[in-house]
């Protein structure tokens, strides 16, 4: 699972170059495995030129045996019995009068847990598309109520594959409310903005990357699982510079700047003690 690990960590640098391609400045919000899953999902029914091109889109090492890490990975994010909320779900829907594969389908329930459902989007199209974000937004507590705009579905439509990816979960040192002031928020080189900061003061994993020239902050989810990963370059440094170069070369180190007995030198971090701003964000589907 360590190869497609970092199969995934390629496929989501070289996608958020991508993206950021037109607005330098601008919010991504993503999420690579969702994709690299639901595109692996339709690799598992593709031949030829379509197969060669999705195995080398998302980084993935045909040698290995890509169906059986994806299995492994999705049934590890989908743990019940967490401190967390992550679940991720992909379902494909079909039109009635397709017959798909037997195979094909059994495939998608082993490896990804993924079950087939039949719509008729010849003969009602728009019922189809309301059925289809009804469930998306039950897999996301209603935080997506629809992802498939008016017009989306029609009757040409024979294939809908959806991805659905919740998470809530609680900081394993928590923000207090209190702390939250407004500062100053660097938009880019020239441009900054009045935004409300979440900050606190506590130890914290932390490293410097020479080559994109940015810190590394690592902030732990309650139970220490899962953590979000802070990227700050150098003052002045732009962003995008470290997104190019970590699409070319997604195996950058961590240069260690202080010596710290509770993690060996080879693991590139250190503890630090440090005090954090950081932006309140809410996610909002659009």
């Amino acid at each position: 699972m360590n190869t497609l690990c970092e199969a995934n960590g390629s496929f989501a640098i070289s996608l958020l170059k991508i993206l950021c391609e037109n607005s330098p400045s601008g919010n991504v919000c993503y999420s690579p495995m969702s994709i690299s899953s639901a595109l692996a999902m339709v690799l598992l029914g593709a031949k030829g030129d379509t197969a060669v091109q999705i195995t080398q889109a998302l980084s993935l090492n045909i040698e290995e045996d890509i169906h059986q890490g994806f299995q492994e990975l999705l049934s590890n994010l989908n743990k019940p019995n967490r401190k967390y909320s992550l679940r991720t779900a992909n379902r494909i829907f079909s039109e009635n009068t397709c017959e798909l594969i037997p195979t094909f389908k059994e495939s998608c329930l082993q490896f990804y847990h993924s079950e087939m459902e039949q719509l008729s989007f010849a003969k009602a199209p728009e019922e189809s598309r309301k059925h289809i974000n009804t469930w998306v937004s039950k897999q996301t507590e209603g935080k997506i109520p629809e992802l498939l705009s008016g017009g989306s579905i029609d009757s040409e439509t024979r294939l809908v594959l959806v991805n659905a990816l919740y998470f809530k979960g609680k900081w394993h040192q928590q923000f207090n409310k209190d702390c939250t002031a407004e500062m100053p928020f660097k938009i880019n080189k020239k441009e900054k903005r009045p935004v409300q900061m979440m900050c606190q003061e506590d130890t914290f994993n932390l490293a410097y990357v020479d080559e994109i020239q940015a810190q590394v902050l690592v902030m732990p989810y309650e139970d220490m699982e899962l953590s979000m990963v802070v990227l700050l370059p150098d003052d002045g440094v732009d962003l995008s510079k470290a997104i190019c170069v970590s699409a070319k070369n997604p195996t950058v180190k961590c240069k260690v700047t202080k010596n710290c007995p509770c993690f060996p030198p080879r693991l590139l971090r250190f503890v630090s003690f440090i005090f954090i701003s950081m932006i309140q964000f809410e996610l909002n589907f659009k």
